[in-house]
């Protein structure tokens, strides 16, 4: 069983973090997307879509996505719970990923595609969707800092999934993507700093 990663890349970040939170080591293995390593015929046929992390199982079979190779994970080895131990708790934890990854991630991306000089050759950019994503994903930061009130960690009491997800989302959105929370978001702020202390933040 091993991951295929690439260490520069949020996607595969999220998985090495809630790994290094559960204890767990894996094997990893290096795709490099910068020379579309992800788009060759073999690798297309252990992920037809192309992307980053994907968890292949001993018996052949492949699981792509983030958040589904870290369930797979939270199945095999239960503690720490990071998904949710109580119907609150998973209830909460699934509201913010959907959270994360519709109103922050999909926003942030459009600015990404459209907006920034490292996608430039990708297509024909389109300034004015790169405007609308960094609008909504200011739209999200205040939301995000106002639900931080008060708040050591954003879906429950404790440390879940969430800050898994959250962080190398938060880090890639606010560097390269070059759309940076704002001097009052505060509490986003104090948040990301807790977070970027552990020592999973470095897996």
């Amino acid at each position: 069983m091993k991951i295929y990663d690439y260490g520069m890349a949020p996607n595969p970040r999220r998985v090495r973090i809630f790994l290094h939170e559960k204890g767990i080591d894996a094997e990893y293995e290096q795709i490099d997307i910068m020379k579309r390593e992800g788009r060759t015929e073999e690798f297309l046929a252990k992920n037809p879509l192309g992307g980053i992390p994907v968890l292949e199982l001993d018996d052949g079979t492949h699981i792509a996505e983030s958040v589904s190779i870290c369930r797979y994970y939270e199945a095999l080895h239960q503690e720490p719970n990071l998904f949710g131990a109580t119907p609150k708790e998973i209830a909460m934890i699934d509201m913010w990923l959907r959270r994360l990854e519709m109103y922050l991630m999909t926003p942030a991306g459009l600015v990404w595609i459209h907006g920034n000089e490292l996608t430039a050759h990708l297509l024909e950019q389109n300034p004015g969707t790169a405007d609308f994503g960094r609008a909504r994903t200011y739209y999200f930061y205040d939301i995000l800092n106002r639900e931080l009130e008060g708040k050591e960690f954003l879906a429950c009491d404790r440390y879940s999934v969430v800050e898994s997800v959250a962080l190398p989302t938060l880090d890639f959105i606010t560097t390269l993507v070059g759309v940076p929370y704002k001097e009052e978001h505060t509490n986003i702020k104090a948040w990301h700093d807790r977070m970027a202390a552990r020592d999973s933040a470095k897996a």
